[in-house]
C-alpha cells in the first residue's frame, strides 16, 4: 500500500512532534513511535499497488511548478468510534484544490473505490494520536486543547509513501513545492 502525504514546515513538524513527546511521556500515546520516522502529515491519496516509477514520473512533473500552501490548524477533532485524535486544518480553496486537483491528475491510479482519501470523502487531518480508550481520547483532548493555541503552518513537500510494512512508512520519493 501507498500514500501520498503532505509534509508541513520545519517549525509544524517541530511543534507536532513535541506533542507526539509529550503524550508519550504522559503515557497517553506512543502513535509516532508505532512506525520508524513517522513524520506528521495530512494525507491525500492511498494506493493498494501502483507502477512507483511511473508514478514518481508522473508526479515530478506535475507538481513541478505548484506553490506552498498556508493552512491553519484550529480545530481538534476526532473520528467516531475510532480511539483517534487529529488536529483538523481549516479547509481553503487552495487546500481543495491541492487534494482535488492530486485526484484528477492521477485518477488512473485509483485503485480503491472506498479509500477514504478520495474527493467528497476526505477529511482533511494530521494524526496527533490513535487507539485510545476513551479515557486517553480524553486525557489527550484536554492536554491538546490546553497546550496549543491556532497553529498557522505551511504545507512545503509532498511524498510517495509506502505503508506495506505497518513499523515502517518510508519515503520513495518526495517534491518540494516552490515558495
Amino acid at each position: 500500500m501507498y500514500g501520498i502525504i503532505a509534509i508541513f514546515d520545519e517549525k509544524t513538524e517541530q511543534i507536532i512532534k513535541d506533542i507526539w513527546k509529550d503524550l508519550k511521556e504522559l503515557s497517553i500515546s506512543y502513535y509516532a513511535y508505532e512506525v520508524e520516522n513517522r513524520k506528521p502529515h495530512i494525507t491525500l491519496a492511498s494506493y493498494n499497488s501502483i507502477n512507483i516509477a511511473e508514478y514518481v514520473q508522473q508526479m515530478d512533473v506535475f507538481y513541478k511548478d505548484k506553490l506552498t500552501i498556508d493552512i491553519t490548524f484550529n480545530s481538534i477533532g476526532s473520528f467516531m468510534n475510532s480511539g483517534t485524535l487529529f488536529f483538523s486544518p481549516t479547509v481553503t480553496k487552495d487546500l481543495f484544490d491541492l487534494h482535488f486537483n492530486h485526484h484528477k491528475e492521477f485518477e488512473q491510479f485509483n485503485d480503491d473505490p472506498n479509500s477514504l482519501y478520495l474527493p467528497d470523502r476526505w477529511i482533511p487531518h494530521c494524526t496527533i494520536a490513535n487507539r485510545l480508550s476513551l479515557e486517553e481520547l480524553s486525557e489527550a483532548f484536554n492536554y491538546c486543547s490546553k497546550r496549543n493555541k491556532t497553529l498557522f503552518a505551511q504545507i512545503k513537500e509532498l511524498a510517495l509513501i509506502d505503508v506495506s510494512d505497518k513499523s515502517t512508512a518510508p519515503i520513495n520519493f518526495s517534491k518540494e513545492l516552490k515558495k
